[in-house]
């Protein structure tokens, strides 16, 4: 019978180590070679299966990690991009806000401008109304000085007249 006729299970973890010191001892004490052989080769497989499983448990304890880590920059990347989002649209709300007071002061500003000009026409035209009237005035003033010296002249000339009515005839 070869050696791997001769393989039996082996017990690993804790137990298989303790068992395999077990054998290792057993096979000492009595001489018998293949028992201590076949309890240090249980306890080296029980080792290797234990570091087998603390490797396991350590990669997936980094796995676990590694997927706690990306998932914290994947939450950090949406934060961001949302902080982006959220200041692009208070950018896009400043400049409509912006852009509609501007429009409400150059509308402001044309209706002052307007005033100013309707109360700048109506001024120039009170002005022109008043030198139309003083014009008037004084065209009325100057025929009642005509009339008035006209009326003096044919008054003058009645008397001129009467004094000595054959001088113009």
């Amino acid at each position: 019978m070869s050696d791997s006729d001769n393989r039996e299970q082996t017990a690993g973890g804790l137990a298989g180590k303790v068992l395999g010191k077990v054998k290792e001892v057993a096979g000492s004490a009595t001489g018998n070679e293949a028992l201590q052989r076949e309890g240090r080769l249980q306890q080296a497989q029980s080792e290797a299966g234990l570091e087998a499983r603390e490797d396991a448990a350590n990669a997936r304890h980094a796995e676990a990690e590694a997927e706690l880590r990306r998932e914290q920059v994947e939450t950090e990347l949406e934060r961001e991009r949302l902080e982006n989002e959220v200041a692009a649209q208070q950018r896009e709300r400043q400049i409509e806000e912006d852009r509609i007071r501007s429009e409400q002061e150059a509308a402001e500003r044309a209706r002052q401008e307007q005033t100013a000009a309707s109360a700048e026409r109506e001024a120039e035209v009170a002005a022109v109304q008043r030198r139309e009237d003083q014009a008037e005035r004084e065209r009325i003033a100057a025929t009642q000085q005509q009339i008035h010296l006209e009326r003096e002249a044919l008054e003058a000339q009645e008397r001129a007249d009467r004094l000595d009515p054959t001088e113009d005839k």
